[in-house]
């Protein structure tokens, strides 16, 4: 078990602190549970009143907070809450060494090469001229397809699948059972079909007999730059002829799907459920909430902030604020939504004017 000094956090996370710095901790807790040998995080005054609940001698509080009112031995003050929940989390993870070595049940081609202090769970399968940089950690069941190449300090969850063809950087993380560059969903028919034809015309589509499907390999590959992370159970789809492309610092959710083709740039967050269509652009700084829905083949400039459960059917500027389905100005989707909440009592003024205007026309 870590232990960690008041002071010494502080510093690693650049704060300030009052009381005991030579307290020691050995791990984070909410304050109603803390024990004496755990920091509370109370930076939100309704975890400062939990306080009392627990047992915690030291806590991390806002500043100005009345640490000894509050009968702590220890405070750190964090004028951001989120940001000090970064740094304390990253101290306290880091804290845990996984094991080195390679697993007796790891299948692993004698052409494959790793870099210093790689780790290879059980049942872990890297196929040949695999090429993984230095203090890999890759969990089990994990598959790292011929010719992959991954950064230093990779981090694999149980379970991903990295197929041939993908080029990844450094810092790299999956959690379980990701999949990346599976073939794009990606299919055509012999004749014209009834979905070609609605697309032109979005007019109902002509009876006919169902055609079968043709696939479109998808060869591109996977580009990720550095610093990237993705959630359990997401999947990034190989590119049909180019790669598909997730740009340096972007951090993608659970349950995500990114189409073939597609481009995500720099720094993006995609929040859960998210699927982004095929040959589609996410510009650099985007943030695309949970149940976005990005259609293939248009942009999103630099910036665009999409609320939850938005459509995005066309073009988006840079910068622009988004909501709704289709896709608005955010200001203008809350006006629309207030306007539909009004609409059954402006039914309802209706109702009583058309009744008046009827009288007054029986009288005349």
């Amino acid at each position: 078990m870590s232990e960690f000094t008041i002071s010494g956090l502080a510093e690693a996370l650049g704060l300030s602190f009052e009381g005991n710095g030579d307290l020691t901790v050995t791990g984070l807790a909410e304050p109603s549970t803390a024990g004496p040998w755990q920091l509370a995080v109370a930076m939100e005054q309704h975890f400062v009143d939990e306080l009392a609940a627990g047992r915690a001698r030291a806590a991390v509080l806002a500043p100005g907070a009345d640490w000894r009112k509050l009968g702590l031995e220890a405070a750190i003050f964090a004028p951001r809450a989120r940001l000090a929940m970064a740094g304390l989390t990253r101290t306290v993870a880091g804290a845990t060494h996984p094991p080195h070595g390679v697993h007796q049940s790891a299948v692993i081609d004698r052409t494959a090469q790793f870099g210093p202090d790689a780790s290879v769970a059980a049942n872990a399968v890297i196929d040949a001229e695999v090429t993984i940089g230095a203090e890999a950690v890759i969990g089990p069941n994990v598959w790292v397809g011929a010719g992959v190449t991954i950064g230093d300090n990779a981090r694999m969850g149980a379970g991903t699948a990295i197929a041939p063809g993908s080029r990844i950087g450094d810092n790299f993380v999956t959690h379980p059972n990701v999949s990346i560059g599976g073939d794009g969903f990606s299919f055509v028919s012999a004749e014209k079909s009834a979905l070609e034809e609605v697309r032109e015309t979005l007019a109902d589509a002509s009876a006919g007999e169902p055609q079968g499907w043709i696939k479109i390999h998808s060869l591109g590959g996977v580009v990720i730059g550095d610093d990237v992370e993705i959630g359990s159970n997401s999947s990034v789809d190989a590119g049909t002829i180019r790669a598909t492309e997730i740009g340096h610092g972007t951090k993608i959710d659970a349950l995500v799907q990114v189409g073939h083709n597609a481009r995500i740039g720099r720094n993006c967050l995609l929040c859960a459920h998210v699927a982004v269509g095929g040959s589609a652009v996410v510009g650099d700084g985007s943030v695309l909430g949970g149940q976005v829905g990005v259609a293939d083949n248009i942009t999103l400039g630099a910036g665009v902030i999409a609320g939850g459960a938005t459509k995005i059917l066309s073009n988006v500027p840079a910068g622009r604020a988004i909501l709704g389905y289709p896709a608005m100005r955010m200001a203008d989707h809350i006006e629309c939504y207030k306007a539909l909440r009004r609409l059954p009592r402006l039914l309802e003024r209706l109702r009583g004017l058309e009744k008046e205007v009827s009288k007054r026309t029986k009288k005349h």
